[in-house]
């Protein structure tokens, strides 16, 4: 029996979206990704990036799996928008950390649902980054700073 190759999926699972752009043209930065959305959202997205930044400073900004990444030594958040969501990618840590603050969300196991018609939480994004950050450092949540 003759067996098919099949090239392996690359993207992390927590990942599996699909991105504003449905085109093949991948974003060369998140200015451009902004910009392929509404003004509503593009709002909603400058204020997450910014809440990103914020709370690691020192990150860099990306486009990875064509949609704002934001690294510091290696990944650290990634977001995109969606139909009726901004999909925020803290990765599955954080979500177990912040479970219960999370309770009004629809989340999955490094994925969070943030509705377009509400505002974004801020603050527990920063504190979300910020423990991402620490996981990244190697600092564990009991030896890192509030």
């Amino acid at each position: 029996m003759a067996h098919r190759h099949r090239t392996p999926n690359r993207t992390p699972p927590f990942l599996s979206i699909t991105p504003m752009n449905k085109s093949q043209n991948p974003f060369r930065n998140i200015d451009e990704y902004h910009a392929s959305c509404s003004a509503d959202v593009r709002k909603m997205l400058e204020q997450l990036r910014s809440a990103i930044l914020q709370a690691a400073p020192k990150a860099t900004e990306t486009i990875s799996y064509n949609m704002p990444s934001f690294r510091h030594k290696k990944a650290l958040v990634y977001y995109a928008a969606h139909k009726e969501h901004i999909g925020f990618y803290p990765t599955p840590g954080p979500i177990k950390q912040f479970a219960k603050e999370l309770q009004p969300y629809k989340t999955s196991k490094g994925a969070i649902q943030f509705p377009l018609n509400k505002a974004l939480p801020l603050g527990l994004i920063k504190k979300i980054v910020r423990f991402r950050l620490a996981e990244v450092n190697g600092v564990s949540p009991s030896q890192k700073k509030t």
